[in-house]
């Protein structure tokens, strides 16, 4: 068994802690539309350039130590380093491009924290997904012919590799989780999305780009009963549809993480990145990931489940985060609904793939610093081949 992580420092006072202290993101958008014509550096490189700017209002750095961007589809040749040049942020900051699939914008963020812990002064994390603008790609068949894939295997065919709306089809099948309950977790993220966007509470996060200012897939006038005539999308006699699902999308979103010494310094709130945590499951079914990585940054914290005001989870299906929830004990449809994704999430939003766990902190960031009452967050998310990622976050200031 794998050893329980420790803090990423003993004590959210120790000047090297890693701290949160801006997040932004661009509006995000439907392959194939609002965003189709912007790449990785298009998107990515506005919210890098923005960040950098904000931390120099609040008086904080002006050279970026690094850019650590997640994706998955991209055109490879470092995205992380081309968006920081288009940024502006100057030749000499490196950049570094993570892939951890659905789990990348959030273990970015990691790697960033970690960074800092070791001396550096600020970091840009977080993640871009184009999936409008990812390239073909082709596989080498037994004939010495290449043909088009749809996406890269997540684990060997001796130990299963599903899709990820088959393997959402068999956890709801495992975990008994009816498609009523699905459908309703569904209209719920559409609802808290829009009363989230409604009250103005994206506009301080937002950096449109493209001439694009809004989020593009939340729905109004959704309820059960429109979602109930949605047919199975991935098996015949699934659960899973395209309503009770994410979206494929496009998107970027990063983070500014300096030490606990300098957001001091600066008289700025943050969230102190305390603990991190990687965990593997069956490859078949990868949407339970998220468990046994919630509970080692909770174990490594000295903390429960109760103690955790805000849990943000990437809705990559309704199947999947139901049956984590109920695996941590938490409903998120009665009496943890405001603990649960509590403004909405990736059904309603998008999944931009290399982007989504670095927006579970941008959205952490957003509610608890408008919030006195929750001191700790956790992001976290499933990976495809059976895999999850936890953050754990404590405000400060």
């Amino acid at each position: 068994m794998p050893a329980t992580p420790r803090l990423l420092t003993p004590s959210v006072r120790d000047p090297r802690t890693p701290v949160v202290v801006a997040a932004r993101r661009t509006p995000i958008g439907t392959a194939g539309r609002s965003l189709a014509r912007l790449d990785t550096t298009d998107l990515a490189a506005p919210v890098l350039r923005a960040l950098a700017d904000q931390v120099s209002t609040f008086g904080g750095p002006t050279d970026v130590d690094e850019v650590v961007l997640g994706n998955c589809t991209g055109p490879g040749g470092d995205p992380a380093r081309v968006a920081a040049l288009a940024a502006g942020l100057g030749t000499h900051v490196p950049g570094l491009t993570v892939d951890r699939q659905c789990a990348s914008g959030l273990e970015a963020i990691a790697l960033a924290a970690a960074r800092v812990v070791t001396g550096a002064r600020l970091l840009l994390a977080g993640g871009v997904e184009s999936a409008s603008t990812a390239p073909t790609r082709l596989a080498l068949q037994p004939d010495g012919s290449r043909l088009p894939y749809s996406r890269a295997r997540f684990s060997p065919d001796e130990l299963g590799d599903p899709g990820m709306g088959e393997a959402a089809d068999a956890l709801a099948a495992a975990r008994a989780i009816s498609r009523e309950r699905q459908d309703a977790y569904a209209v719920r993220s559409h609802e808290r999305t829009l009363a989230a966007r409604d009250a103005g509470g994206f506009a301080g996060e937002l950096v449109p780009v493209g001439g694009v200012a809004l989020d593009e897939r939340p729905r109004r006038g959704l309820d059960v009963s429109t979602l109930a005539r949605f047919r199975p999308a991935f098996t015949a006699n699934g659960t899973v549809t395209a309503g009770n699902a994410c979206g494929v999308n496009d998107g970027a979103a990063a983070v500014a993480v300096v030490d606990e010494e300098i957001r001091a310094a600066l008289g700025v709130p943050g969230l102190a990145v305390r603990a991190v945590a990687a965990r593997g499951v069956d490859p078949r079914l990868p949407g339970l990931g998220p468990v046994p990585a919630v509970r080692a940054v909770l174990d490594a914290a000295g903390l429960s489940v109760a103690d955790v005001g805000t849990f943000e989870v990437t809705e990559a299906f309704a199947a999947q985060v139901l049956a984590c929830t109920d695996e941590l004990g938490l409903d998120p449809l009665d009496g943890d609904a405001d603990r649960v994704c509590p403004d909405g999430g990736a059904i309603a939003l998008g999944h931009p793939w290399g982007a989504s766990g670095a927006l579970l902190v941008v959205r952490l960031f957003a509610r608890m610093l408008g919030s006195d009452a929750v001191r700790y967050g956790v992001a976290t998310c499933a990976v495809g081949g059976g895999q999850g990622v936890a953050v754990l976050v404590e405000r400060v200031g």
